[in-house]
């Protein structure tokens, strides 16, 4: 009961981090379902370098045992390789490298890795359940194959108060990513698809 109640103060915390992440226009576009494939590519292969990091570090130090097939990584690589056919790789925006950067930081440190278990997990157990039958694709990304309910409670188990200030952070991060998404050169490409279809 502690527990639960540590992580309901958690969540108020960071709330206003959070609900500024919900109120990006990129976040709009995702669950609009007029998303252009390029453009959530895009955004799954910037995802892809955070979730790579985030796991290969929370697994080393054991944060992901108990938590099922939670692991998003090569569910991402799968969604990409799906919908992305350019020989070139999309950009990686200055948050996502941010991000990697930051991470190297936290090697060592369970307490602020738990607080990013929380923020990308929680939102992909959450309203990434939303945004699956929104997206291009199949959306493999937020299949889980395991007790959404109890996980979600497992990983609130697992959190305290003093991961506030990291999941804020992360949340910030978010934040930052949507933006810097919105200001891709040739936007308008990946907003506008052609209704033609060339010869």
């Amino acid at each position: 009961m502690q527990k639960l109640k540590k992580m309901s103060n958690l969540k108020d915390l960071t709330w206003e981090h959070h609900k500024n992440a919900e109120r990006q226009e990129f976040a709009k576009i995702l669950i609009s379902g007029k998303i252009h494939p390029d453009f959530y590519a895009t955004y799954l292969w910037n995802q892809h370098k955070k979730y790579d990091i985030l796991e290969a570090l929370a697994g080393a130090l054991g944060l992901l045992k108990g938590l099922g097939d939670i692991r998003r990584k090569m569910r991402i690589e799968q969604d990409f390789a799906e919908l992305w056919s350019h020989p070139n790789p999309p950009v990686l925006v200055p948050s996502t490298e941010e991000y990697i950067m930051h991470m190297k930081d936290l090697i060592n440190n369970p307490e602020k890795l738990t607080a990013h278990i929380y923020v990308l997990y929680m939102g992909d157990l959450s309203g990434g359940q939303i945004i699956k039958k929104k997206v291009p694709g199949n959306g493999t990304m937020y299949d889980f194959d395991l007790d959404v309910k109890e996980v979600k409670e497992r990983i609130r188990a697992m959190c305290d108060d003093t991961m506030a200030e990291e999941a804020k952070w992360v949340f910030d991060s978010s934040t930052k990513l949507f933006q810097e998404l919105m200001e891709i050169k040739d936007l308008e490409h990946y907003l506008e698809p052609s209704d033609t279809v060339s010869e």
